[in-house]
Protein backbone atom coordinates (compact mmCIF):
# COMPACT_ATOMS: atom_id res chain seq x y z
CA UNK A 1 0.00 0.00 0.00
CA UNK A 2 1.32 2.90 -1.02
CA UNK A 3 2.13 5.61 1.99
CA UNK A 4 -0.50 8.41 0.70
CA UNK A 5 -3.28 6.07 0.71
CA UNK A 6 -2.20 4.48 4.71
CA UNK A 7 -2.13 7.77 6.13
CA UNK A 8 -5.83 8.68 4.28
CA UNK A 9 -7.25 5.09 6.02
CA UNK A 10 -5.19 5.92 9.60
CA UNK A 11 -7.12 9.36 9.54
CA UNK A 12 -11.01 8.13 8.81
CA UNK A 13 -10.64 5.28 11.43
CA UNK A 14 -9.17 7.94 14.13
CA UNK A 15 -12.10 10.57 13.23
CA UNK A 16 -14.59 7.43 13.47
CA UNK A 17 -13.32 6.11 17.15
CA UNK A 18 -13.35 9.96 17.88
CA UNK A 19 -17.29 11.06 16.72
CA UNK A 20 -18.16 7.39 18.63
CA UNK A 21 -16.62 8.57 21.65
CA UNK A 22 -17.91 11.87 21.44
CA UNK A 23 -21.22 11.03 20.72
CA UNK A 24 -21.05 8.28 24.34
CA UNK A 25 -19.93 11.60 26.19
CA UNK A 26 -23.18 13.66 24.68
CA UNK A 27 -25.60 10.58 25.75
CA UNK A 28 -24.35 10.65 29.18
CA UNK A 29 -24.37 14.39 29.65
CA UNK A 30 -27.89 14.68 28.76
CA UNK A 31 -29.04 11.59 31.01
CA UNK A 32 -27.67 13.42 33.90
CA UNK A 33 -29.53 16.52 33.05
CA UNK A 34 -32.29 15.04 32.16
CA UNK A 35 -32.09 12.95 35.80
CA UNK A 36 -31.07 16.34 37.49
CA UNK A 37 -34.19 17.78 35.85
CA UNK A 38 -36.39 15.06 37.25
CA UNK A 39 -34.92 15.55 40.64
CA UNK A 40 -35.29 18.47 40.66
CA UNK A 41 -39.05 18.82 39.38
CA UNK A 42 -39.46 15.96 42.11
CA UNK A 43 -38.43 18.27 44.57
CA UNK A 44 -40.35 21.29 43.75
CA UNK A 45 -43.47 19.16 43.69
CA UNK A 46 -42.78 17.49 46.91
CA UNK A 47 -42.18 21.40 48.80
CA UNK A 48 -45.28 22.75 46.83
CA UNK A 49 -47.58 19.66 48.86
CA UNK A 50 -45.60 20.24 51.60
CA UNK A 51 -46.39 23.88 51.54
CA UNK A 52 -49.75 23.69 50.84
CA UNK A 53 -50.88 21.15 53.48
CA UNK A 54 -48.71 23.04 56.43
CA UNK A 55 -51.98 25.05 57.49
CA UNK A 56 -53.29 23.04 60.78
CA UNK A 57 -57.07 23.09 60.88
CA UNK A 58 -59.47 25.75 62.29
CA UNK A 59 -60.79 25.03 65.67
CA UNK A 60 -62.73 26.00 68.52
CA UNK A 61 -65.36 28.71 68.96
CA UNK A 62 -65.92 32.75 68.52
CA UNK A 63 -68.61 34.90 69.43
CA UNK A 64 -70.28 37.20 67.02
CA UNK A 65 -71.49 40.44 68.38
CA UNK A 66 -73.71 42.17 65.44
CA UNK A 67 -75.90 44.34 64.71
CA UNK A 68 -79.52 43.36 65.10
CA UNK A 69 -80.37 43.99 60.97
CA UNK A 70 -77.98 41.29 60.70
CA UNK A 71 -79.53 38.69 62.70
CA UNK A 72 -81.00 36.18 59.61
CA UNK A 73 -77.88 36.52 56.92
CA UNK A 74 -75.67 36.30 59.60
CA UNK A 75 -76.96 33.18 60.80
CA UNK A 76 -76.84 31.61 58.11
CA UNK A 77 -73.20 32.30 57.33
CA UNK A 78 -72.06 30.99 60.74
CA UNK A 79 -73.67 27.77 59.41
CA UNK A 80 -71.72 27.97 56.39
CA UNK A 81 -68.96 28.64 58.73
CA UNK A 82 -69.02 25.83 60.66
CA UNK A 83 -69.88 23.29 58.01
CA UNK A 84 -66.39 24.90 56.17
CA UNK A 85 -64.15 24.00 58.91
CA UNK A 86 -65.63 20.75 61.20
CA UNK A 87 -65.23 21.02 64.76
CA UNK A 88 -65.75 25.06 64.89
CA UNK A 89 -68.60 26.92 66.82
CA UNK A 90 -70.16 30.17 65.96
CA UNK A 91 -72.42 31.89 68.71
CA UNK A 92 -73.63 34.96 68.11
CA UNK A 93 -74.91 38.33 70.46
CA UNK A 94 -77.30 40.10 68.08
CA UNK A 95 -78.51 44.01 69.24
CA UNK A 96 -78.13 47.29 68.55
CA UNK A 97 -74.62 48.38 67.54
CA UNK A 98 -74.45 51.10 70.45
CA UNK A 99 -75.24 48.25 73.02
CA UNK A 100 -72.91 45.86 72.12
CA UNK A 101 -70.19 48.31 71.63
CA UNK A 102 -70.91 49.71 75.11
CA UNK A 103 -71.06 45.68 76.57
CA UNK A 104 -67.69 45.06 74.63
CA UNK A 105 -65.88 48.25 76.34
CA UNK A 106 -67.11 46.65 79.54
CA UNK A 107 -65.49 43.31 79.27
CA UNK A 108 -68.43 41.17 77.54
CA UNK A 109 -66.83 37.91 75.35
CA UNK A 110 -66.95 38.81 72.21
CA UNK A 111 -64.41 37.49 69.11
CA UNK A 112 -66.06 39.50 66.22
CA UNK A 113 -67.64 43.00 66.28
CA UNK A 114 -70.17 43.85 63.12
CA UNK A 115 -71.72 47.56 63.75
CA UNK A 116 -74.30 48.92 61.68
CA UNK A 117 -72.50 52.05 61.82
CA UNK A 118 -69.07 53.50 61.60
CA UNK A 119 -69.16 55.59 64.14
CA UNK A 120 -69.91 52.54 66.86
CA UNK A 121 -66.80 50.57 65.43
CA UNK A 122 -64.33 53.98 65.43
CA UNK A 123 -65.33 54.38 69.45
CA UNK A 124 -63.73 51.25 69.48
CA UNK A 125 -61.16 51.50 67.52
CA UNK A 126 -60.18 54.57 69.09
CA UNK A 127 -59.92 52.59 72.48
CA UNK A 128 -58.24 49.81 71.12
CA UNK A 129 -60.54 47.37 71.44
CA UNK A 130 -61.21 46.05 67.88
CA UNK A 131 -58.47 46.40 65.14
CA UNK A 132 -57.60 49.65 63.50
CA UNK A 133 -59.19 48.53 60.32
CA UNK A 134 -62.22 47.76 59.96
CA UNK A 135 -63.56 46.25 56.68
CA UNK A 136 -66.66 47.92 55.49
CA UNK A 137 -68.75 44.94 54.07
CA UNK A 138 -71.95 45.73 53.48
CA UNK A 139 -74.28 48.82 53.17
CA UNK A 140 -78.06 49.50 53.37
CA UNK A 141 -81.05 52.12 53.07
CA UNK A 142 -84.36 52.74 55.70
CA UNK A 143 -87.91 52.15 54.64
CA UNK A 144 -91.03 53.07 56.24
CA UNK A 145 -93.47 49.90 57.21
CA UNK A 146 -96.98 50.30 57.72
CA UNK A 147 -100.07 47.70 58.24
CA UNK A 148 -100.47 45.31 56.11
CA UNK A 149 -103.04 46.89 53.47
CA UNK A 150 -101.87 50.41 54.19
CA UNK A 151 -104.74 51.40 55.78
CA UNK A 152 -103.46 55.13 56.65
CA UNK A 153 -102.39 55.19 52.69
CA UNK A 154 -98.92 56.58 54.23
CA UNK A 155 -97.29 57.11 50.39
CA UNK A 156 -93.84 59.40 52.10
CA UNK A 157 -92.13 60.45 55.14
CA UNK A 158 -94.39 63.66 55.15
CA UNK A 159 -98.00 61.29 55.57
CA UNK A 160 -96.08 59.68 58.41
CA UNK A 161 -97.50 62.45 61.13
CA UNK A 162 -100.98 61.83 60.21
CA UNK A 163 -100.65 57.87 61.30
CA UNK A 164 -101.06 56.69 64.49
CA UNK A 165 -98.60 55.58 66.19
CA UNK A 166 -94.95 55.07 64.79
CA UNK A 167 -92.07 53.18 65.93
CA UNK A 168 -88.43 54.22 65.67
CA UNK A 169 -85.18 52.69 66.78
CA UNK A 170 -84.35 54.33 70.09
CA UNK A 171 -82.36 57.44 69.43
CA UNK A 172 -78.70 55.81 70.78
CA UNK A 173 -79.13 52.72 68.13
CA UNK A 174 -77.75 53.56 64.60
CA UNK A 175 -81.51 53.23 63.34
CA UNK A 176 -82.70 55.39 65.14
CA UNK A 177 -80.12 58.10 64.53
CA UNK A 178 -80.51 57.77 60.34
CA UNK A 179 -84.20 57.66 60.91
CA UNK A 180 -84.15 61.13 62.76
CA UNK A 181 -81.25 62.38 59.52
CA UNK A 182 -83.99 61.00 57.16
CA UNK A 183 -87.34 63.05 58.84
CA UNK A 184 -85.33 66.12 59.83
CA UNK A 185 -84.00 66.09 55.73
CA UNK A 186 -87.47 66.00 54.85
CA UNK A 187 -88.71 68.86 57.38
CA UNK A 188 -91.24 66.22 59.01
CA UNK A 189 -91.83 66.31 62.94
CA UNK A 190 -93.51 63.56 64.35
CA UNK A 191 -96.15 64.66 67.32
CA UNK A 192 -93.56 62.63 70.72
CA UNK A 193 -96.50 61.29 72.10
CA UNK A 194 -97.60 58.99 69.30
CA UNK A 195 -94.03 57.49 68.83
CA UNK A 196 -92.13 54.24 70.33
CA UNK A 197 -88.77 53.65 70.33
CA UNK A 198 -87.39 49.91 70.23
CA UNK A 199 -84.08 49.27 71.64
CA UNK A 200 -82.91 47.90 68.12
CA UNK A 201 -84.51 47.72 64.31
CA UNK A 202 -85.75 44.08 65.37
CA UNK A 203 -87.94 44.99 68.07
CA UNK A 204 -88.96 48.11 66.05
CA UNK A 205 -89.70 46.44 62.88
CA UNK A 206 -91.89 44.01 65.28
CA UNK A 207 -93.87 46.57 67.13
CA UNK A 208 -95.71 47.32 63.65
CA UNK A 209 -95.91 43.51 62.63
CA UNK A 210 -97.49 42.98 65.22
CA UNK A 211 -100.23 45.76 65.30
CA UNK A 212 -98.82 47.90 68.21
CA UNK A 213 -97.62 50.67 65.92
CA UNK A 214 -98.96 52.07 62.89
CA UNK A 215 -95.84 52.68 60.85
CA UNK A 216 -92.61 53.00 61.74
CA UNK A 217 -88.65 53.30 60.17
CA UNK A 218 -86.68 50.57 59.61
CA UNK A 219 -83.85 49.22 57.58
CA UNK A 220 -84.91 48.06 54.13
CA UNK A 221 -83.51 44.80 53.99
CA UNK A 222 -85.69 43.44 57.69
CA UNK A 223 -88.44 45.86 55.83
CA UNK A 224 -88.25 43.44 53.28
CA UNK A 225 -88.23 40.16 55.29
CA UNK A 226 -90.87 40.56 57.57
CA UNK A 227 -94.06 38.91 57.23
CA UNK A 228 -97.26 41.24 59.10
CA UNK A 229 -95.58 44.46 57.29
CA UNK A 230 -95.99 46.14 53.61
CA UNK A 231 -92.72 48.21 52.72
CA UNK A 232 -92.79 51.78 51.12
CA UNK A 233 -89.93 52.55 50.07
CA UNK A 234 -88.04 55.84 50.65
CA UNK A 235 -86.25 57.31 47.25
CA UNK A 236 -82.36 57.07 47.32
CA UNK A 237 -82.37 61.56 47.48
CA UNK A 238 -84.03 61.48 50.78
CA UNK A 239 -82.74 58.27 52.42
CA UNK A 240 -79.56 57.94 54.16
CA UNK A 241 -77.35 55.03 53.61
CA UNK A 242 -75.75 52.82 56.48
CA UNK A 243 -72.40 51.61 56.35
CA UNK A 244 -71.21 47.98 58.27
CA UNK A 245 -67.99 47.29 58.96
CA UNK A 246 -66.60 44.46 60.65
CA UNK A 247 -63.29 43.73 62.94
CA UNK A 248 -61.19 41.03 64.90
CA UNK A 249 -61.56 42.14 68.90
CA UNK A 250 -58.52 42.36 70.18
CA UNK A 251 -59.46 40.68 73.52
CA UNK A 252 -60.13 37.12 71.28
CA UNK A 253 -58.73 33.83 72.51
CA UNK A 254 -58.96 32.73 69.31
CA UNK A 255 -57.63 35.23 66.31
CA UNK A 256 -57.34 33.04 63.51
CA UNK A 257 -60.52 31.60 63.66
CA UNK A 258 -62.08 35.31 64.66
CA UNK A 259 -59.99 36.60 61.44
CA UNK A 260 -61.12 33.53 58.85
CA UNK A 261 -64.89 34.55 59.90
CA UNK A 262 -64.21 38.31 58.65
CA UNK A 263 -62.90 37.08 55.76
CA UNK A 264 -65.64 34.63 55.19
CA UNK A 265 -68.56 37.95 55.71
CA UNK A 266 -66.42 40.00 53.53
CA UNK A 267 -65.25 37.48 50.91
CA UNK A 268 -67.35 36.80 47.74
CA UNK A 269 -69.30 33.77 49.25
CA UNK A 270 -70.39 36.63 51.97
CA UNK A 271 -70.91 39.21 49.88
CA UNK A 272 -73.75 37.05 47.75
CA UNK A 273 -75.56 36.10 50.77
CA UNK A 274 -75.64 39.42 51.80
CA UNK A 275 -77.31 40.79 48.50
CA UNK A 276 -79.24 38.29 47.82
CA UNK A 277 -81.18 39.36 51.62
CA UNK A 278 -81.23 43.05 50.25
CA UNK A 279 -78.04 44.44 51.17
CA UNK A 280 -76.01 46.29 49.19
CA UNK A 281 -72.37 45.90 48.24
CA UNK A 282 -69.81 47.86 49.43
Amino acid sequence: MRPSVFRSVVATVVTLALGLLLAGCGGRDADVTANRTTSTDTAASADSADSAGSGAPLSGSIIVSAAASLTGVFTELGATFEADHPGTSVEFTFDSSKTLATQIRSGAPADVFASADPADMDSLVDAGLVDDSPVVFARNSMAIVVKPGNPDRISTLADLPSAGVISLCAETAPCGRYAQQILGRAGVTLPEDRVTRGQNAATALAAVARGDADAGIVYLTDASATAGVDTVEIPAADNAEASYPIAVVNTTANRDLAAAFVDLVSGPAGRAALVAEGFIAP
